[in-house]
């Protein structure tokens, strides 16, 4: 059994002899931020994948995000470690079930969250992240909007635009762990603290919260801020980066429960085996592949014309 220092050295030598790039999201292991080259929201990970002169990018995260690095990098290796890591909210929509929602609103145009699969993003009109999502949905001509897959995210839209948003019935388990109740007592326990609530959470969260951002918001809010303390408002792996970065503030997570299994699938021993072997390589068809690529691009055209 190695121990952690030779297989990081290992994840090192392996990383230059295979012109490798290693990205983690946020709510990975501590362990995995610490060796990867970049940390970030899924969406800024796919972009950091398309900037980057490697030939194999590997992506420690789910598997939607491995296959937005593809779509958006077709001409380079994407390996995923745990082929397994799949997003639960991701699979609560399929292609299938799309286009029947379609037909029931011929009229509405369909705005799918980044966290999807490709076969999903390839039937949709347009892509968000939880960051742009209200001014997404605002730059449409259509009235009606299909929001998928997230109800939270839907009925947060909702409450910031006055187009009719059809919500999805799917929701992150992680963050629908986290309750009204739970962060309320930790207001009680830090009153000087501010929450940070992510809008995948439920509503009556939302309410309580001092700000709704995303990861990335998140981040960046806390490095501008006055204030001291802060209680985090989604999967509990992002305290790992808060307290890195901030090491003068101090942050509490909103609920112990708020952990996804699948983030944390991914080891340093599967970093090292998907190098070694590289496994699992994901690719998505080319017609899929490019009918998601225009849904991603349209959103960052918005996202440009800000």
């Amino acid at each position: 059994m190695q121990d952690n220092e030779s297989v990081i050295n290992n994840i090192n030598k392996l990383k230059n002899e295979k012109n490798a790039v290693i990205l983690a999201h946020n709510y990975q292991r501590d362990e995995i931020q610490d060796i990867a080259d970049f940390v970030g929201d899924s969406l800024g990970l796919s972009q950091e994948a398309v900037n980057q002169d490697a030939d194999v990018i590997v992506f420690c995260g789910v598997d939607f995000m491995a296959e937005s690095a593809a779509i958006l990098s077709p001409e380079k290796t994407v390996l995923m470690p745990e082929i397994d890591a799949g997003c639960p909210m991701a699979a609560m929509v399929t292609p299938r079930s799309l286009r029947e929602k379609r037909e029931e609103y011929p009229d509405a145009e369909v705005v799918c969250y980044v966290n999807t699969s490709a076969a999903v993003k390839a039937e949709c009109d347009i892509c968000c992240t939880s960051a742009n999502a209200v001014n997404v949905v605002n730059s449409l001509d259509a009235n009606t909007i299909i929001f998928v897959p997230d109800k939270n995210l839907a009925n947060y839209v909702n409450s910031q635009t006055e187009k009719t948003i059809i919500p999805w019935e799917g929701y992150c388990p992680t963050h629908h762990q986290i309750l009204a109740g739970d962060v309320l007592l930790m207001k009680e326990q830090h009153p000087s603290a501010d929450f940070l609530a992510h809008p995948e959470c439920r509503i009556d969260v939302l309410e309580i919260a001092d700000e709704i951002l995303s990861t990335t918001g998140m981040v960046n809010y806390v490095k501008q801020s006055d204030s001291d303390e802060f209680i985090i408002g989604t999967e509990n792996g992002i305290l790992h980066r808060l307290e890195k970065e901030n090491p003068d503030k101090k942050f509490y997570h909103a609920s112990q429960y708020a952990i996804c299994p699948n983030m944390k699938m991914i080891t340093l021993d599967s970093v090292q085996k998907s190098l070694e072997k590289m496994e699992y390589e994901i690719r998505v068809p080319e017609e899929t592949r490019a009918k998601a690529k225009r849904a991603l691009d349209r959103m960052l055209e918005v996202k440009r014309s800000e």
